[in-house]
């Protein structure tokens, strides 16, 4: 346990405070920038700080997941995931940076947040903990969805990187159930989304 604390403690410092690093190539990187008023470029920096702190929060999950699952084969499958995850906190972090947007004030909170209700999932079994993270990752994916109607059509690099997340999370989602994941409860799921919904109105702003 000691040992598992060090390295927990490790990533969160990692996730909050160095630089995101992707293996895959960026998508869209190789594609012109559109022009976008001061407006769009507001908005769009806004919805990406949106989804950044989806990815910090989907860090905390999964290592608050895996600190308690009990299955080890379930541990590497939340392992990749998170890796998965952290090239979309550096896919999204690049392109906040070039429309000269920010990450969020409360990163530090957001991680918090999201490990304790990882470990929660953890701890209520791994059929459980499969369960909460196929719903999160459908969730997610709707919340993507979203995200790419509400970004200007000629946004290339920004719905390129939407569309690479979007499908990687519909492939995380595929794994649980997969895996054995269990279908929560409808006012689990309403739960989640409520506090989905707290975290991007926020998030939007600050």
């Amino acid at each position: 346990m000691p040992d598992d604390a060090i390295v927990a403690f490790d990533k969160m410092l990692r996730t909050l405070a160095a630089p995101a690093q992707s293996v895959r190539p960026v998508p869209g990187d190789s594609l012109p920038d559109c022009a976008m008023d001061d407006g769009q470029r507001r908005e769009v920096a806004a919805l990406m700080r949106v989804n950044h702190v989806g990815e910090i929060c989907a860090q905390a999950l999964y290592q608050g997941q895996a600190l308690t699952s009990r299955d080890p084969s379930l541990r590497t499958s939340l392992e990749h995931a998170a890796d998965e995850e952290t090239e979309h906190l550096a896919w999204t972090a690049q392109r906040i940076s070039e429309l000269g947007g920010r990450t969020s004030l409360l990163n530090p909170l957001w991680y918090a947040g999201a490990l304790g209700i990882g470990v929660v999932a953890g701890l209520a079994g791994d059929k459980w903990n499969l369960g909460f993270l196929a719903e999160t990752e459908r969730q997610v994916e709707a919340h993507l969805a979203s995200h790419l109607e509400r970004v200007p059509a000629d946004d290339a690099r920004t719905r390129a990187i939407l569309d690479q997340m979007k499908q990687d999370e519909i492939s995380h989602a595929e794994t649980a159930v997969r895996l054995g994941a269990a279908e929560l409860p409808a006012p689990v799921k309403g739960a989640m989304r409520l506090a989905s919904k707290v975290m991007t109105t926020v998030a939007h702003r600050i």
